[in-house]
């Protein structure tokens, strides 16, 4: 274990530093408390908090409701206010003095003329300093018509300025640039490596589960790392301690239900949530055998407790696990599953510092079954990721801020197996294990050097280690290619050091506020990513293999610098921001033409490697409050790749670049019974490479490419949705419903969702020459495949 001395060295003097600064803090003289939604027990995020005699000495909750506020000579009247709620006013006791006080506040009903989005400051976009970070209220998310009317969190951030996506139906994000995997994708801490359903058409997420969603493209803070280009951080719902809730829905492909409420007393509680498909039992009532016996299905199930351990401590657990299978007549299966679970402890040291201890473990995996007496599999694959994570935070003052911390993670990738069934000729095919540990050092502080200027310095080091069970190979000339012989390899025991990268990550913010309305931003970053997909697809498929970073391959580095501009309007009704950006990727790996990744121990003859660089500008005029609300974004942006080796060494274009992407979504309330939503979606076709020509082989057409890659495009996007919600009148019921009516595709568009190049006879495109009788004509075609035009669907919603 000597290859890790250095950096728990350095970990070590850096947590003692940590210990030793946060000791030194200590005050007592504090008054702790939380706001709460009185009707179900939510905090409310940015509620203002302060003493009637002092109004100047007031305070925010933060993103757990949470205050914090430096008592005074006692008792004395403390005043706790939020829009849209009443105002609560308590005489506070010396008693209460350094004990968690509770405050309840009631929604006003002279706000229910408005839809006001609570999850976010009226100034948020202008005062903070982040560039690229948005955040997606959940009841938003709940009112933007959805595929079968299936709610949907990532298809809701791909409505957002700056995102692409690979094509019709799919969840994937493709930010700034960036390739899917070089999005972090977290649940409570926890990333998740397959964040989909379905092929991609859903994602993980039930809506019901999820409490807040913060998503960052730009300035990601020093306390995350490991991603180039985006951080989807998602918390789970907790529950509320007074009684039980409830909520769910029943739609036209799944249903959900989730369940909140104390656990064994006020201090402790409990959230857990279901959702299931069943695509699999309308297949059985087809006339065909053959259908009826498929299975399509997929499940969700989430759980989250949490305990307040006294005044000052509090932990969480929560888990998530989730799976697909998709079965074709007893003869096909493949199925795959996601499962996360993390642990959290919150500590308050003093007034004004805390710390978070973070521990998780992910795992994913997958597995294809062919039933067959002469060529019968089976194929499984596994990857893991385990971590730890300490934070310490100390905020001096509202004007200073800062952090620090250590993360640990350590990677597994399993062998991938091929083992035949009995009787079959299949060969059995075994990789060898990938295994991999990252350990990093982060600190990051926020100063605000003047009423209009402000900074965040922040800075992550990581220290990698390819470790063993493993194997190097090693080839003539010593460049990896399919053609040359490997001349010797080395085997590696458990935990053995085989390679090592490490990567310094600087972050920098500027925030210049140049009045109360508008401000102007600027930050850079630097991130480095050790962990990659190799695939052809820009999908996302559940077989996709993942690649860690060694001998032949060096780990992923980025530089982006962002500017921004922010202006709001009329009293914070309305947000307008224009942001420019520009990155630059080294190391970006891509498949030689042909090549096959599934089953090779020597990827590395299978890939190339390369840079990029990507370029872009994104406007978004945004309104949040009245009863319209919605916002209208443009985005314009490139990306490109070079590697020697591809498109004869020019640059070239991946396939999820899209020039133009223009999105409008909308939300109106006609009263408090009837709204409805409406989105409108269009963009640049994705790149591709279409055939050139084709050629003969054993009497088989086979399409001819150019060198060139993704020359050509698909024809430009573009799609409407709408959907009505009807809510049953509130009077006073503890059940409370609402009938979701949607429509995908309003006016029916039918967008490719691929292209087959292949032979069409007698002029028709479903013609089989062994059913449907002679050859007259044959020639070449393009037959253009589409999923989806018009599609209806309806929901229904209840609370109790």
């Amino acid at each position: 274990m000597q290859l890790f001395r250095k950096d728990f060295i350095f970990l070590f003097v850096w947590v003692l530093f940590g210990i030793s600064g946060t000791l030194s803090a200590q005050n007592n003289s504090i008054l702790i408390g939380e706001v709460l939604d009185a009707s179900n027990s939510e905090p409310l995020i940015g509620a203002s908090v302060y003493w009637e005699e002092d109004v100047s000495s007031g305070v925010v909750t933060d993103l757990n409701g949470n205050f914090r506020l430096k008592s005074r000579e006692l008792p004395a009247r403390l005043v706790v206010s939020y829009v849209g709620y009443e105002q609560s006013i308590r005489t506070i006791s010396k008693i209460e003095e350094g004990k968690d006080v509770r405050f309840f506040l009631k929604p006003s009903e002279l706000s229910l003329d408005e839809i006001i989005i609570q999850e976010r400051r009226p100034d948020e976009q202008v005062r903070n300093l982040e560039t690229g970070k948005a955040r997606i209220p959940i009841e938003t998310i709940k009112n933007i018509p959805a595929l079968f009317g299936e709610v949907d969190l990532l298809r809701s951030l791909q409505l957002l300025p700056g995102i692409q996506t690979a094509g019709e139906g799919t969840t994937g994000l493709f930010v700034r640039g960036g390739s899917a995997d070089q999005n972090l994708v977290q649940v409570d801490g926890a990333p998740v490596y397959n964040p989909s359903h379905f092929f991609g058409f859903f994602s993980v997420f039930s809506p019901d589960a999820l409490d807040q969603i913060d998503f960052y493209k730009g300035n990601m803070p020093a306390s995350y790392g490991g991603r180039l280009a985006a951080l989807v951080d998602v918390s789970l719902k907790e529950g509320n301690n007074d009684q039980i809730h409830g909520q769910g829905g029943i739609g036209t492909i799944s249903s959900r239900l989730m369940l909140d409420g104390p656990l064994f007393s006020e201090n402790s509680t409990f959230a857990i949530s279901g959702r299931r498909t069943y695509a699999d039992l309308f297949l059985k009532l087809s006339n065909n055998e053959d259908v009826r016996n498929n299975k399509l299905n997929f499940h969700d199930l989430s759980a989250k407790f949490a305990f307040r351990l006294g005044d000052k401590d509090k932990l969480t657990l929560s888990s998530y696990e989730g799976s697909d299978f998709l079965g074709l007549d007893d003869q096909f299966g493949l199925g795959w599953r996601n499962w996360v679970s993390a642990a959290t402890w919150g500590h308050i040291i003093s007034e004004n510092s805390f710390f978070d201890l973070e521990a998780y473990h992910s795992r994913y995996n997958y597995q294809v079954d062919f039933e067959d007496p002469d060529n019968g599999f089976s194929w499984k694959n596994k990857l893991s990721e385990t971590g730890v994570k300490g934070q310490w935070s100390w905020n001096k003052t509202d004007r200073f801020q800062s952090f620090w911390g250590f993360q640990s993670q350590y990677y597994h990738f399993a062998p991938i197996g091929l083992y035949p069934k009995g009787g079959s000729a299949i060969e059995p095919i075994a990789t060898n294990p990938k295994n991999g540990i990252l350990n990093s050092v982060f600190a990051g502080m926020t100063k605000e050097l003047s009423p209009k200027f402000s900074v965040d310095l922040g800075l992550r080091w990581g220290f990698y280690h390819q470790i063993g069970k493993g194997v190097d190979y090693f080839y003539e000339g010593g460049i990896p290619d399919e053609e040359v012989e490997v001349v010797d390899s080395i085997g590696y025991p458990a935990f053995q050091a085989m390679h090592f990268y490490q990567g310094l990550e600087p972050r920098l913010a500027f925030r210049y506020l140049v009045n109360d309305e508008f401000s102007i931003k600027a930050a850079y970053n630097r991130n480095f990513q050790y962990v990659q997909i190799a695939t052809n697809s820009s999908a996302g498929l559940p077989i996709d293999r993942w690649i860690l970073a060694g001998k032949y391959m060096a780990p992923l580095r980025s530089d982006q610098l962002s500017i921004g501009f922010y202006r709001n309007f009329l009293d914070n009704k309305w947000e307008f921001s224009l942001e420019t950006y520009a990155k630059d990727i080294r190391n970006v790996i891509d498949l030689k033409n042909g090549a096959s990744v599934l089953f090779t121990d020597q990827v590395e003859t299978e890939i190339l490697t390369g840079d990029g660089y990507a370029y872009g500008v994104e406007f978004l005029l945004r309104k949040n409050v009245g009863k319209t609300t919605g916002w209208l974004s443009y985005t314009y942006s490139r990306t490109w790749r070079k590697i020697e080796g591809i498109s004869l060494g020019e640059r070239y274009n991946p396939r999820y670049d899209r020039p133009n992407d223009v999105t409008l979504v909308l939300n109106h309330e006609f009263s408090p019974a009837w709204s409805a939503g409406l989105t409108f979606v269009y963009t640049t076709g994705q790149a591709v490479s279409f055939p050139i020509g084709t050629y003969e082989v054993d009497n088989q057409v086979i399409p001819l490419y150019s060198e060139y890659r993704n020359k050509d495009r698909f024809p430009d996007y573009h799609r409407m949705d709408a959907s009505i919600t009807w809510k049953n009148p509130d009077k006073g019921r503890k059940w409370k419903g609402s009938w979701n009516f949607s429509i995908y595709n309003l006016y029916g568009r039918k967008n490719p969702f691929a292209y087959e190049f292949r032979e069409i006879f007698n002029g028709q495109i479903n013609y089989d020459p062994d059913v449907d009788g002679p050859v007259v004509s044959k020639e070449q075609g393009i037959v253009m495949t589409y999923l989806f035009t018009f599609l209806p669907s309806i929901t229904y919603n209840f609370q109790f």
